[in-house]
């Protein structure tokens, strides 16, 4: 409420509180905008990647984000939306299930508040993140129906749960479009990992934004940008500090309260990178455990898709919803169903983690080795051995090449054009400033690669074994359960060992940056990451929300 000085009125609202003072805001509907300024804030950038030459998307109106939800969500009461904070934000899924069980509030409140949420925040010119690239027209009808069928619900169940995903999972009835032009149109039926969301009761919010062809299309740009999403923000510092890539708008989401969980998607460092930059928790599965059937690929080498959260134990219901064996996925692994801690363990006694001695120049890294030491684990300095990986990125080009088209055979809506990289490269060949304006360079590098499949075989062979080498050898040497990262610094060998890797949020640097802790164990070892996970994130409690209400 602005002062009122010499007001009767004012002395009524703030002495006798007659009347309600302070006008609850309404969301706030979007104007025009002239993001030039930010252009050239961004212009003067020391990150070169962070030079931006597009902040919104120029290819469809703000206004179809929302569609025919924007009623509902205008309609939302706003003082209910105030009254749902506390029991929403920053709330972990069995105290959301919890709150509904009580009574205190529904699903269908529930999606409202997010929905309310993401409409407010995305059409307001000084906060928008850009996070959100298409949210479902069922979302609030799904809700409904999961309050109408609700029984007795697990509280650590994905039940009415509103959750986002990366927009290269196919979801029926939105488009799946990797954030490309190109893709505009590929209305698609769902991917395997989607169905066990539905089955599992799970709200399907929407999409979210991020980096075009997850960060395998352009050269040195941007992290978070899309054609059809624009430039994703990050909330922490939303021209100063990159959002991470390429599950951008998961982290971003999640770290924002739009909504319960996230899905992202990891060829090499594509959860670690965002859950780190955003401050929120990330698992990298072992391949196979999670379907890729569905989504829209670089690797089926190393591909995977994966929760991002804003704690441990949210990860984990997630994880347990979406593995299972596919058999449209060659690399699938048996899914077995990780039991939930419902009360924390005591301690790290007994494990050996290895932590790289180049990385405590790191205050967080070097507390987080602390830290650990005293929860009980032993610490044991090691080093990565020099290893070859050499030829990394044509083993991302032959797969994506062969990938590509057969995801678009087999899994893309009937109205998509094109069928190959090549096809893609022409499109946006038609009008490059608007499709592509940092440029098509890893797609041509794609197309121009001659590499024989005996010499592709030989090459992945090579690279895998070195990707565990780096990991095998201090492991075996010092008999390690688990090492610790940062961030995405190590998640090219973790890919290349199909190693899981679990990030959680290890503080706020000096600049005001989020950083996470990476635990990485041999493949198949999730129940190990997350046990280490959760003790270590509910004795330092290092996650900080970003500056936002």
């Amino acid at each position: 409420m602005k002062k009122l000085k010499g007001s009767f009125l004012g002395f009524l609202c703030i002495g006798l509180l007659l009347v309600q003072c302070k006008e609850t805001p309404k969301p706030n509907i979007w104007e025009a905008f002239d993001e030039k300024f930010l252009l050239e804030k961004s212009a003067t950038h020391k990150n070169n990647r962070m030079q931006f030459k597009r902040i919104l998307s120029q290819h469809r109106d703000r206004e179809a984000i929302w569609g025919s939800l924007e009623a509902e969500i205008q309609a939302f009461d706003s003082n209910r939306y105030e009254s749902l904070k506390p029991l929403i934000l920053e709330k972990d899924i069995p105290s959301l299930q919890r709150s509904v069980a009580s009574g205190q509030m529904t699903y269908e409140e529930l999606t409202l508040f997010y929905l309310t949420r993401i409409y407010r925040y995305e059409n307001d010119p000084e906060q928008f993140l850009n996070a959100i690239i298409a949210l479902h027209p069922k979302a609030v009808e799904e809700a409904r129906a999961r309050d109408r069928q609700a029984q007795e619900v697990d509280p650590y169940s994905l039940y009415g749960i509103p959750i986002l995903l990366k927009d290269n999972i196919n979801v029926s009835g939105l488009a799946t479009t990797a954030g490309a032009a190109a893709l505009a149109s590929n209305e698609a039926p769902d991917a395997f990992i989607t169905q066990k969301l539905k089955t599992a009761g799970a709200v399907i919010l929407g999409k979210t934004n991020l980096s075009e062809w997850a960060y395998y299309f352009c050269s040195g740009c941007p992290l978070g940008y899309s054609a059809l999403g624009g430039q994703t923000l990050n909330p922490y510092g939303r021209m100063r500090f990159e959002t991470g890539g390429s599950s951008s708008g998961s982290g971003v989401a999640t770290t924002a309260n739009y909504g319960a969980v996230t899905l992202g998607s990891e060829t090499s460092g594509s959860i670690l990178s965002p859950s780190g930059k955003n401050g929120v928790v990330g698992l990298k599965p072992t391949i196979g455990r999670v379907s890729r059937s569905g989504i829209v690929p670089i690797s089926s080498s190393l591909d995977t898709a994966g929760p991002i959260t804003k704690n441990v134990v949210d990860a984990l219901i997630v994880f347990n919803a979406i593995q299972g064996n596919d058999p449209d996925d060659p690399l699938a692994l048996p899914g077995d169903t990780l039991s939930i801690p419902k009360s924390l363990p005591d301690d790290l006694n007994g494990k050996r983690i290895g932590y790289f001695k180049s990385f405590t120049q790191d205050s967080l890294y070097a507390r987080a080795v602390q830290e650990l030491s005293d929860l009980g684990a032993s610490l044991i300095e090691i080093e990565g051995p020099e290893v070859n990986t050499q030829g990394f990125g044509t083993l991302l080009d032959v797969d994506m090449k062969s990938d590509l088209p057969q995801y678009l055979k087999r899994y893309a809506g009937s109205e998509v054009a094109v069928q190959s990289v090549v096809d893609v490269l022409r499109f946006n060949d038609r009008d490059s400033l608007l499709h592509a304006p940092y440029g098509q360079g890893v797609f041509k590098g794609i197309v121009a690669d001659t590499t024989s499949e005996e010499a592709f075989q030989e090459l992945k062979m090579r690279l895998m074994s070195e990707g565990k080498r780096y990991f095998q050898t201090p492991m075996k040497a010092h008999q390690l359960d688990a090492v610790i990262s940062i961030d995405n610094y190590t998640a090219g060998y973790a890919a290349l060992a199909h190693y899981p890797a679990l990030a959680v949020p290890m503080g706020i640097k000096a600049s005001g940056e989020p950083s996470d802790l990476v635990f990485i164990a041999p493949s198949s070892q999730e129940a190990l990451l997350f046990h280490l996970g959760v003790v270590y994130e509910q004795r330092t409690q290092h996650r900080q929300a970003p500056p936002l209400d």
